[in-house]
């Protein structure tokens, strides 16, 4: 493929989608670096040997990567971080979205019918590459990927690490009083899943502890203007706390929009169907 799919790019880094099997191959072994060998994630024993993190919607996704363009090596070599892109009717080919596991987003997806979502997830950045320029270029892609399609609400599951709620008692009893998707986006975790968040009174919750303690990509989702359902949902195969994100287009902060927007844009314009 040519250089239709990039979508952004800062110093050296660049952001593109996966141009063939290999590439999403590479993704699938970031993922498997960061959520397996660094964090701990119980994998199926057929991907842990192949030292890859893969599921079944990786085929109907698109893979946002970010790429070192001076390292040494084959394009699949030089990927440093990932973000899985899953748009509304592919989901519907794999059966539905991956946060529909834990959270009740079909529910919400029925009362904005006509409108088009877009999952994110899967979010990760090796060690070395970890800083506020890589996490600002992944969002420079992602913004330019939605306004080149179209959507227009991003979703997905952002994680706490660890399975026990109460050791984040701070940061999701700020996020249930203060960062509640109200109507008509609420969204609750599912019931037999459903962990509670509202963990402190309003009162009692220091916002600047618990903006301290948030992980990156949460505190960038709320930077963005990002809600969060009802609920935490625990995940013991990936040992995270999960919540749900909740961001329309006509939410994100203007601000961002600005700061994102003018590289974001002359991206958006290129044509990226044939991919």
């Amino acid at each position: 493929m040519a250089e239709q799919t990039v979508l952004g790019r800062i110093g050296q880094l660049e952001v593109r989608l996966a141009r063939e099997e290999e590439e999403i191959a590479a993704a699938q072994a970031v993922r498997f670096r960061v959520f397996h060998q660094e964090l701990g994630a119980r994998l199926p024993a057929i991907t842990a040997q192949e030292e890859r993190d893969a599921d079944r919607f990786d085929a109907v996704c698109d893979h946002l990567l970010v790429i070192d363009t001076e390292s040494a090596g084959p394009t699949e070599d030089r990927v440093v971080g990932t973000y899985r892109l899953l748009p509304q009717e592919r989901a519907a080919m794999t059966g539905g979205f991956y946060s529909e596991d834990e959270f009740e987003l079909n529910r919400l997806i029925e009362r904005h019918h006509g409108r088009r979502f877009l999952e994110l997830g899967r979010s990760c950045v090796l060690p070395a590459y970890r800083s506020r320029r890589t996490i600002e270029l992944l969002w420079q892609g992602i913004w330019a990927y939605c306004r080149r399609y179209r959507f227009d609400v991003m979703t997905g599951c952002a994680s706490f690490p660890g399975i026990v709620p109460a050791a984040h008692a701070q940061a999701l009893s700020y996020l249930s009083h203060f960062c509640r998707a109200e109507e008509p986006w609420d969204v609750r975790a599912k019931a037999h899943r459903y962990a509670c968040m509202d963990l402190m009174p309003p009162e009692g919750v220091d916002a600047r502890a618990a903006l301290s303690a948030m992980p990156p990509l949460i505190k960038g989702y709320l930077r963005l203007g990002a809600r969060f359902g009802e609920g935490c949902v625990i995940d013991h195969d990936f040992g995270t706390t999960d919540v749900l994100v909740v961001l329309p287009v006509e939410m994100i902060s203007q601000r961002y929009i600005a700061h994102y927007g003018a590289e974001a844009e002359r991206f958006a314009v290129q044509d990226l169907d044939n991919r």
